[in-house]
């Protein structure tokens, strides 16, 4: 087959215009999504759930759209592009993750808690530092993966402009993170889903056209296409071999261990994954959202590694890495290959439509990024640990699935007149002990604080990118999830498997994950010591490797262990109990 002449960086002239025309009415789109859905109600179960009344394919699409982000169509693609084999370790690591969730927690989450992984701990742990813990872990946890996106929507779009300048990536950051406080303060959890809903259709849409193009263009041989990419690729045969980015020193082989590990374990202490499965009215039916999410990522992830293959063999690695460095617009450039070109129309209509997906794929991902810090801000460090949130009956929560429904209290409290025998709700100490103390706050006050937040998380979150816009965005995903897996896994499971976890167990487990995690990020390579690090021209890193999730992951699990053996307080065996029967049967869940 006759090799692929490279194209230019970008398309030019006047076909610009017809890429930022779509990019045009995928902002207006979503913005009418986004308004529509904030008339539908104000309370604070349609803010931070959507009402509860999705269906499984709806939310399976939604789950897949808030997981398949710019991380996915734009990082992984180009990292597949740049190193081959050890770019698609990416995809099978984010894939495999899918289990753990589909297995450990997406029933019992939906069951145990009402908005919020705080919502879970708090069920069995009632106190006010096991909230602020793990609301300050998810908002840090999504402060990554929103850095992420929105350093993928600075490379794209200086891509369509046919600039590297620093100046075009840096009002497009602060474009998408205005639009980002727009969805959110706006529409809410309603709004966010029917933007992931249409935005992971159209991404698999995408992907399904540019895979069955790249499949003609090479006459159904796979094989041809892998010997193309080899051949473009700058490595030769070592391009489809392990090793070319991770096999270089035991160090970079450690390195793609404690990578592969946060990724296979981060999607289960996601804030933004873990708060979807509450949009749906049953357990059964977060099952069944896992499930389809599962197919659709499964297929969209098998796309992508045709999709980077074919970006070395028809665009090549110089040109993807000329481009952008760390190859977040290797997708992008391959459509305008496959459409016939630069100076095509084709060419330029096939690179428009998949740059306005993968601009709608960012704008989706961190709106529900958003979304679940403000809500982890509002619902579990405002009104949960500053305020003090009282536990009202479930049957007076106002959820429309929810009413009538009996909280489940074991007898052997009901007896000791621990919980009112009519409705299940906590009595004397026991109701002190719910709201630690504090006072009550309104749901309509915690929605404005969780729009007010919304602002101020997107803000930070605009500020930090500006920072990373050299470094890979499937990379900066990994990171995310290695504090997630270190700071949320370790502490959810234990809550819900371990009957002997303490309140100290808890506190010692999500700051034993977190404190590590964020610290040897600083003092990574990330951060300083190499050419594409956050600050190239300094060197204090002195942790060797990129991803901390080897050392933090443990550490979290760990400082958990001994904290529950070091507590002066027993564990409740009462709130066990009532944890979970309500995790295993969904009695008394919202």
């Amino acid at each position: 087959m006759r090799t692929a002449t490279p194209p230019p960086v970008a398309p030019a002239g006047d076909h610009h215009d017809l890429a930022v025309v779509l990019f045009a009415v995928i902002v207006l789109v979503t913005l009418a999504i986004t308004f529509w859905a904030g008339r539908r109600g104000s309370a604070a179960e349609d803010f931070y759930a959507g009402g509860r009344d999705f269906t499984p394919l709806q939310n399976g699409f939604a789950l897949s759209g808030d997981y398949l982000s710019a991380a996915s169509f734009l990082g992984v693609a180009g990292l597949i592009a740049l190193f081959g084999y050890d770019g698609v370790l990416y995809s099978i690591g984010f894939l495999v993750a899918w289990l753990v969730v589909l297995m450990l927690v997406a029933e019992l989450v939906r069951n145990a808690g009402r908005y919020t992984l705080a919502d879970v701990l708090a069920l069995r742990l009632r106190r006010r530092k096991v909230r602020a813990a793990a609301g300050g872990a998810s908002i840090v946890v999504t402060l990554f993966y929103l850095v992420a996106q929105m350093v993928g929507a600075g490379s794209l779009v200086a891509l369509l402009l046919g600039t590297n300048s620093a100046e075009a990536r840096t009002w497009t950051i602060v474009a998408v993170g205005g639009l980002m406080i727009v969805y959110v303060t706006v529409g809410g959890m309603r709004a966010t889903t029917w933007i992931q809903i249409v935005k992971a259709f159209l991404l698999v849409a995408g992907s399904v056209l540019l895979t069955v193009l790249l499949v003609v263009r090479f006459h159904g041989d796979i094989a041809e296409l892998m010997r193309q990419a080899a051949q473009h690729s700058g490595a030769g045969q070592r391009y489809l071999e392990p090793g070319l980015k991770y096999g270089k020193s035991f160090t970079s082989r450690l390195d793609f261990f404690s990578l592969g590990l946060a990724l296979v374990l981060g999607t289960a202490g996601l804030p933004h994954i873990l708060s979807r499965f509450y949009t749906v009215p049953t357990a059964r039916a977060a099952r069944r959202s896992t499930m389809w999410a599962i197919g659709l990522v499964g297929g969209f992830y098998l796309m992508a590694i045709a999709l980077g293959l074919g970006a070395t063999a028809l665009v090549g690695s110089a040109e993807v890495r000329h481009a952008n460095a760390a190859g977040n617009t290797a997708v992008p450039l391959l459509a305008l290959v496959l459409g016939g070109g630069n100076g095509s129309t084709g060419g330029v209509v096939l690179f428009a439509l998949i740059s306005a997906i993968a601009f709608a794929t960012i704008l989706a991902v961190v709106a529900g990024l958003t979304l679940a810090s403000s809500a982890a801000f509002a619902h579990d460090i405002w009104a949960g640990a500053w305020r003090g949130r009282p536990r009202r009956p479930r049957a007076d929560r106002g959820g429309r699935r929810g009413r009538g429904r009996r909280a489940v209290v074991p007898a052997s409290r009901r007896a000791r007149g621990g919980a009112d025998a009519a409705t299940g709700a906590a009595t004397g100490p026991e109701a002190e002990r719910a709201t630690d103390g504090g006072s009550a706050t309104t749901e309509r006050q915690e929605v404005l604080v969780a729009r007010i937040a919304a602002v101020g998380i997107g803000a930070v979150a605009i500020v930090l990118s500006l920072f990373a816009q050299q470094l890979n965005v499937a990379f900066l995903v990994g990171l995310a999830f290695a504090v997630a897996a270190s700071a949320n896994l370790p502490v959810l499971l234990y809550s819900l498997f371990w009957r002997r976890f303490t309140v100290r167990g808890a506190v010692w487990s999500v700051y034993g994950g977190l404190i590590p995690a964020v610290v040897l990020v600083t003092f990574s390579p990330v951060v300083s010591g190499t050419k594409v690090a956050l600050f190239p021209g300094v060197d204090f890193h002195w942790f060797p490797l990129e991803n901390p999730g080897i050392v933090s992951i443990p550490l979290g699990f760990l400082a958990g262990w001994i904290g529950t053996l070091t507590s002066p307080e027993p564990a409740d065996p009462d709130r066990y109990a009532e944890l979970e029967v309500r995790a295993l049967t969904g009695a008394g869940a919202a």
